[in-house]
């Protein structure tokens, strides 16, 4: 090949054939002819040997100052997937952009991806989402927020369907259903009444699967405010699958590692990392939008939590101190509430055909009430029968 093109340059440049007729001449287009003649010139017959084929450039070889960039934020976000550090990059102006493959292909390249970690999505299971902002509240309660002293507080959590903006995220010690109902009116007061919530089958949230269907304090300020109750079938977390995954954050991002002095001090921080979530954080499933940038409505008519403001001062309320063994008479008829609460005072709320036992701010249970003559006409079978 090295003698063709040198023969070929001597037929151009020492006998003054013209580039057509040499090319002709040696089967090659115009363009090698040209070529050749460029080698020669700049380097001279060294110039005419063969060269390697690879391309100067590669088209998707990503630029050795961006694989280090992608590398650092991989380093100190380790969360961070292809996605998130492809929209990171734009966002800092890395140039040129990479692309998500080709992260991919660093990250896994570099070892810090295992191919095989990731499950496929189980595909009888749908995605749903609401039209609309403020059409639907996902609630749930949360643990595992070490405090100091070795107690742990739980977290009601609430974010919107639609947008998965985080309406609620109230500490509390024990997540009693006053406590679990106070950060849910919270939540109404700042941001608006949704037309509907769903949760899960806790006692906090709904009396319908107890010994007897009885409304509890969350059901009844979803009844004032005209709010429908949505509850998942049991045994069903995919349905409040975007909770669910919302709490798999806090904990990565906000809770793993941390213990907190005080329930103030979580709260406080809690909000500032809340607030970040919302309005800085990009979403994966909102097109890497923020979730604030879906939220921005109107927050419409008031809540209505008077159903927290309950006065035990009146005359249908009554206390009681719980026995040694956990029950409590009241009206000729014996309730028990737990040995637990043995020596504790309960306040007991005498409702036309039913009594509420709550210890401190939380329900304990609503009981059907039971005559005297009732109550009598027992005892008697029970000491005639033996």
């Amino acid at each position: 090949m090295v003698e063709q093109r040198y023969q070929a340059v001597l037929a151009v440049i020492r006998d003054g054939v013209p580039v057509v007729e040499v090319a002709r001449r040696f089967d090659v287009s115009r363009q090698a002819v040209h070529r050749w003649l460029r080698w020669y010139e700049g380097q001279g017959l060294a110039g005419l040997a063969d060269r390697s084929h690879r391309p100067a450039r590669c088209s998707h070889q990503m630029d050795p100052a961006v694989e280090v960039w992608v590398l650092e934020a991989r380093r100190r976000h380790p969360d961070w997937g292809p996605r998130r550090l492809v929209h990171e990059a734009v966002r800092a102006g890395v140039e040129p952009a990479p692309s998500r493959s080709g992260v991919y292909r660093l990250l896994k390249r570099s070892g810090l991806i295992d191919p095989g970690a990731r499950k496929r999505r189980d595909r009888k299971f749908r995605r749903w989402e609401r039209g609309g902002p403020m059409e639907l509240w996902q609630l749930d309660v949360v643990g595992g927020m070490a405090l100091a002293g070795g107690k742990e507080a739980k977290i009601l959590t609430g974010i919107d369907d639609h947008s998965r903006f985080v309406v609620c995220a109230g500490v509390m010690s024990r997540a009693t259903s006053r406590a679990v109902c106070s950060h849910f009116a919270e939540a109404m007061r700042v941001h608006g009444v949704p037309q509907e919530v769903l949760t899960d089958n806790g006692k906090v949230f709904t009396g319908r699967f107890g010994v007897k269907d009885v409304e509890v304090l969350f059901d009844r300020i979803c009844r004032e405010n005209g709010i429908d109750h949505l509850l998942t079938a049991p045994r069903s977390p995919t349905t409040t699958g975007k909770i669910e995954r919302f709490h798999r954050t806090l904990r990565q991002e906000f809770m793993t590692g941390r213990v907190f002095d005080s329930l103030e001090q979580a709260q406080v921080e809690l909000d500032a990392w809340v607030d970040s979530y919302n309005r800085q954080r990009p979403h994966s499933a909102l097109g890497m939008d923020t979730p604030a940038s879906r939220f921005d409505i109107d927050r419409g008519r008031p809540a209505d939590a008077s159903a927290l403001d309950v006065s035990r001062a009146g005359s249908d309320w009554i206390t009681r101190k719980v026995a040694a063994n956990g029950i409590i008479s009241v009206a000729w008829q014996e309730i028990s509430v737990g040995k637990a609460r043995a020596g504790r005072h309960v306040n007991v709320h005498v409702d036309g055909a039913h009594l509420q036992i709550w210890d401190g701010d939380e329900l304990l249970r609503t009981v059907l009430r039971t005559s005297e003559k009732e109550i009598r006409k027992k005892r008697y079978e029970r000491r005639k029968t033996g």
